[in-house]
């Protein structure tokens, strides 16, 4: 039996979406009508009916715009107005179809258009040579700027953007440092890496991670040597790549590093080499098992641990949803999509179709990474990594009670990666091999005064033309839309209504928003 709510009978909109209806009568079901009415009431009611269905499905398709907003959100670095649209006209299983169809090799004209970053550096200098030790860091330095701009652009520009987004999850759970690597190209080659593989089993990219160069500088399996087993990646690969921590003893550090002896790789074309006369060929027993076990062995044993499913599972829920623990049931949830094949994608397309993936508590649970609050901004208001328009914008107006010159940007280079930087995240240089931490990690005050002089530098220098062509009374629903956003709380929108007659100081202050800070 089909009933009308009685709440679509009424004269006030709907949930705010202008679904409004003339109440004619109390609810009543279909069932209950009499057989034996008049054609004029008949028709009248056959009307009032067919306005409610229409206003049902009008909430329903706004639901949808509002879902696959969020899942853009998370999942990639937010939509525009217009490509939200057409997102939901086909709903929100396709739009998920659609982002996880970007993984892997998929075509991406649009980050593939961006111009390579230049990783040319001299030789590395001999010991004791400062001169040679200063050219080769300030060449470090400066290909690790241009790498820093190429991503950004990559992720402001992706046709993929699932695929960059799990990039930069890849990059913070295998954290590694240019600060100790020293080298641009195997942090470039890592970077292809993750793209690359990362949406496909766990326990192949864990393999081909292990054996990345700039991993086995930046935790030292190059210097592990039969005669003096070097211990850190043996155990970073149990306690932050695939087990966590309680879930491993010193035995199996030890036992993993005499198994990873011999690694190494070639530093002329940059790929895995095994060297045998520095291999610990005798038996090892790690993780419950007993065998003359190498290096892939040791990763194979982690891997297939009932306790990294849970653990990696965990993981990319609190990346993309809100913050869990291996034990919660969502996580359980998620086992049967992962499976024994390790696969990221079934995982991810599991999250993204989870009913709490849409829940509050998912759209309120994470604050925005500096990296991806800025790509988000810019990729919504026609910028690139250097602030330069994409597009012809037209002029800001409106005028900005602060300025931006030589305030706390200029001290860091007025690029979104050094922007980045002066909010906590640096590209390519985590702060250590835990990686960013979530949440209260990225708020205090320092950075809120930053993100308030980013939204200002943003929107005079962006597209905020939709903004600014809107009458006043509608710039707030414009503002939301540039943004990628359902639209305000109550709070948010009584703060934006005091600025709506000046467009450049409104799209500012939307950017340091609860609704544009949290992803």
């Amino acid at each position: 039996m089909i009933r009308v709510p009685p709440e679509l009978l009424g004269n006030s909109s709907v949930n705010g979406l202008g679904c409004s209806r003339r109440r004619t009568g109390p609810a009543r079901s279909i069932a209950s009508l009499p057989n034996r009415r008049s054609t004029c009431e008949n028709h009248k009611w056959r009307v009032t009916l067919s306005s409610h269905f229409a206003c049902i499905i009008e909430l329903m398709a706004n639901q949808t715009r509002s879902d696959i907003a969020v899942l853009y959100r998370r999942a990639g670095f937010s939509l525009n107005s217009t490509e939200l649209d057409q997102l939901v006209l086909a709903g929100y299983s396709s739009a998920v179809d659609v982002l996880l169809s970007g993984l892997g090799g998929a075509p991406d004209p649009g980050g593939n258009s961006v111009p390579l970053p230049n990783l040319v550096t001299p030789p590395p200098p001999s010991k004791g040579n400062l001169v040679e030790i200063k050219a080769y860091n300030r060449s470090v330095s400066a290909a690790t700027t241009d790498m820093q701009r190429w991503w950004m652009d990559r992720m402001i520009s992706t046709s993929t953007p699932l695929n960059e987004k799990l990039t930069l999850f890849w990059h913070g759970h295998f954290a590694t440092s240019v600060a100790k690597v020293r080298n641009p190209t195997l942090m470039y080659m890592q970077n292809l890496l993750f793209r690359q593989a990362g949406g496909g089993s766990f326990a192949t990219l864990m393999q081909e991670v292990a054996k990345d160069g700039a991993m086995m500088v930046w935790l030292d399996t190059i210097s592990d040597k039969k005669a003096n087993p070097n211990e850190n990646f043996a155990r970073e690969m149990m306690e932050l790549f695939t087990l966590g921590v309680g879930n491993y003893s010193q035995q199996d550090v030890v036992s993993g590093a005499r198994s990873f002896t011999g690694w190494n790789y070639n530093r002329l074309v940059y790929r895995y080499v095994f060297d045998p006369l520095q291999h610990d060929f005798g038996s090892k027993t790690y993780l419950g098992q007993t065998g003359n076990w190498n290096g892939e062995n040791i990763v194979s044993i982690a891997t297939a641990r009932p306790e990294s499913p849970r653990f990696i599972l965990a993981k990319m829920w609190s990346h993309f949803a809100y913050p869990v623990a291996t034990t919660d049931n969502v996580v359980t949830d998620l086992l049967g999509a992962y499976g024994s094949g390790m696969s990221i994608s079934g995982a991810l397309r599991a999250i993204f179709l989870h009913p709490a993936f849409l829940s509050a508590t998912t759209r309120t649970g994470l604050v925005k990474q500096p990296v991806e609050y800025l790509a988000g901004a810019a990729r919504a208001l026609g910028l690139d990594a250097s602030l330069t328009p994409t597009k012809s914008n037209a002029s800001a107006s409106g005028s900005a009670p602060i300025s931006t010159e030589a305030t706390t940007l200029t001290r860091f280079g007025v690029t979104l990666p050094r922007i980045a930087g002066a909010l906590g995240q640096k590209l390519f240089d985590p702060p250590n091999v835990g990686g960013w931490g979530q949440n209260g990690y990225w708020l205090d005050t320092v950075t809120a005064q930053v993100r308030l002089e980013v939204g200002l530098l943003l929107a005079r220098r962006g597209d905020i033309s939709t903004v600014q062509s809107a009458p006043p009374s509608q710039r707030l629903d414009a503002t939301a839309n540039l943004l990628g956003l359902d639209g305000w709380g109550s709070t948010t929108a009584a703060a934006l209504n005091q600025v709506t007659s000046r467009p450049v100081e409104l799209v500012a202050l939307a950017l340091t928003s609860p609704e544009y800070v949290l992803a």
